[in-house]
C-alpha cells in the first residue's frame, strides 16, 4: 500500500512542476499563431505537392525502365 501512494505523490509532485512550468511559458498572440499556422498549412501543402510529383515521375521512370528491358 505504501508504494501506491509514493508513485501517487510522484505523479502530484510532477504534476505540479508541469503546471508551475507552464506558467513560466510565453504564448504567442493571437495573430502571430494565425500567421504561423498559415505558414505551416502552406509548408504541408508544398511539401506534398513535391513528394507526389516525385511519386510519379519515379513510377513512370521505373514503368519506362521496365518496358525497355
Amino acid at each position: 500500500m505504501k508504494e501506491g501512494k509514493s508513485r501517487l505523490g510522484a505523479v502530484k509532485t510532477f504534476w505540479e512542476e508541469v503546471v508551475a512550468e507552464t506558467k513560466k511559458s510565453t504564448w504567442p498572440e493571437r495573430q502571430e499563431l494565425m500567421e504561423s499556422t498559415l505558414v505551416v498549412i502552406v509548408a504541408v501543402i508544398l511539401l506534398s505537392a513535391f513528394v507526389g510529383v516525385s511519386d510519379k515521375l519515379l513510377v513512370s521512370s521505373i514503368k519506362l525502365l521496365i518496358s525497355l528491358g
